[in-house]
């Protein structure tokens, strides 16, 4: 989408580039979650006049504004209008203090995803939920997400090999925990996140050498 499509109704203020791509614990998100993966196939031939549409929200009140959203859905009689809440998630696996850790990780934090016909009640129902500051879209108008995108996002939620969260990057200091070069210092080079592995600069009789490890063999230097 165009960097003009990122502008939230209702709230003053620019987003982050990374949020604009997108127009880029057991909870009510993770059960809305897994309906939005049960109901992925319907996704491919999209009927009558829904759309994907994304709500920005307070950080950290994702949670909450897809189960408050899911009442008032119920309670206002809105199930022919208003019909998936999702907050976009994805399993990675952490690795801390040599230990593997899988998590769900939000895709995009401050945001909810919410699939729905747009009508004046619909609109009012979705804008008024607590902690909603507003739709991504062009000036008062909701914009969709375009059924492309759908399909990628909903895809990557439901993939069900982890990817690996650690916290070093490119350029940080380690020791090494384990191998044949255990106790050696070195700086990172490379981040594999889908392999789970590391590329480290260790010095070898004078020279720099690169050495490939999984990240459970390093320990980050403070």
């Amino acid at each position: 989408m165009s960097d003009d499509e990122v502008k939230t109704s209702g709230v003053h203020g620019d987003h982050s580039d990374e949020t604009s791509s997108l127009i880029g614990e057991q909870s009510a998100g993770e059960l809305a979650t897994a309906a939005a993966k049960d109901n992925f196939a319907t996704l491919a031939e999209p009927h009558d006049d829904r759309s994907w549409f994304v709500l920005h929200t307070y950080s950290g009140y994702e949670d909450n504004v897809a189960r408050n959203l899911e009442q008032r859905i119920e309670s206002m009689g809105m199930e022919d209008k208003i019909f998936q809440v999702v907050v976009p998630r994805e399993r990675k696996i952490r690795v801390k203090n040599g230990k593997r850790q899988t998590i769900e990780e939000r895709l995009f934090p401050g945001y909810v995803m919410v699939e729905m016909v747009v009508t004046e009640d619909s609109w009012y129902v979705v804008r008024n939920t607590p902690n909603v500051t507003g739709f991504v879209g062009s000036g008062t108008t909701p914009t969709p997400i375009a059924p492309e995108e759908v399909k990628r996002l909903l895809s990557k939620m439901g993939d069900d090999e982890p990817k690996y969260k650690i916290d070093v990057t490119a350029g940080d200091l380690v020791k090494i925990m384990d191998g044949p070069f255990k106790d050696f210092d070195g700086k990172i080079s490379e981040v594999n996140d889908s392999k789970g592995t590391v590329k480290v600069l260790v010095n070898v009789f004078g020279r720099e050498t690169p050495v490939e490890l999984d990240y459970l063999q390093i320990r980050k230097e403070l």
